[in-house]
């Protein structure tokens, strides 16, 4: 088959399959197996695909029309600038949370030091890394397997040096330590919404990243609780939220001690984002 006519079938598929962005994935998935870019659609769609690239293609295809998040099929998702590894054991970083590190580089200047918890892939931590200078950050996750995730990320982007990465259930246990930020994209879906999610998510990404509990809010308190014996004073909270938490993870954080409490909207207009400070 020719270039065009395997990605207008493919097209079809992921339609039928309900597939949001069917077009989109059917394209990257087929650059993605034969190392093409989206010129070679537009002008070279005459293209020939071998055997093999139809055979890889199709499985891909399948892979995607049963609901697995395109990045966990390609293995990587671009997130700030950079690309990071992922895989089933770790939420698809989304561009919406790239709103959480862009906060946090307005208050980091040289020289700090932060901690990111429930660090998942490490995209937000890693990120806040890459766009600052002789930062250092802790991250933080309860998964060994995002843990492994993450490690691997860290050092292909080369970050070892600056970034110490704990298993714990939150917090370090060391208390010792003192950071001028704390940034945490914890798990805050409420229990009973995560079935009615789309497939992607509710099915794809790991659930342990995803429930908040039963009012979506047991992260938050838990963090919020014991965020003020990490911080230095003028330290800075900043926490990744649902579109409808705004309000009460603002109340949680005035009630818990922190001024200036600012709640975030993401290039959706939707709050994403609440910070405040530790005075």
């Amino acid at each position: 088959m020719i270039y065009s006519d395997i990605y207008k079938n493919a097209s079809i598929r992921l339609k039928e399959a309900g597939v949001p962005e069917y077009q989109l994935d059917a394209r990257l998935l087929l650059e993605y197996v034969c190392g093409t870019d989206y010129n070679t659609l537009l002008v070279h769609g005459d293209r020939d695909v071998s055997p093999e690239e139809e055979k890889k293609y199709n499985e891909l295809i399948e892979k995607r029309a049963s609901r697995v998040p395109l990045a966990y099929i390609v293995g990587y998702q671009e997130f700030m600038g950079l690309t990071f590894d992922v895989n089933e054991n770790v939420l698809v970083p989304n561009q919406d949370t790239e709103t959480l590190a862009e906060e946090a580089l307005r208050e980091l200047s040289d020289g700090m030091r932060f901690m990111d918890l429930c660090t998942g892939s490490g995209c937000v931590a890693l990120s806040i890394l890459n766009y600052t200078n002789d930062t250092s950050c802790v991250m933080t996750d309860i998964s060994d397997k995002a843990i492994e995730v993450a490690t691997g990320n860290r050092d292909r982007l080369g970050f070892s040096d600056r970034a110490e990465i704990v298993k714990t259930d939150l917090f370090p246990q060391d208390d010792d330590k003192k950071f001028d930020m704390i940034v945490s994209n914890p798990p805050y879906i409420r229990t009973d919404v995560i079935a009615t999610l789309p497939p992607e998510v509710g099915k794809g990404e790991p659930y342990i990243a995803l429930d908040g509990g039963q009012d979506g809010l047991i992260f938050y308190r838990r963090i919020i609780e014991n965020a003020p014996k990490w911080l230095y004073t003028s330290g800075w909270l900043m926490m990744e939220i649902g579109y409808d938490q705004g309000d009460a993870v603002a109340g949680l954080m005035k009630d818990g001690g922190f001024h200036e409490v600012e709640v975030i909207k993401d290039l959706g207009g939707n709050d994403r984002v609440v910070r405040g400070c530790l005075y």
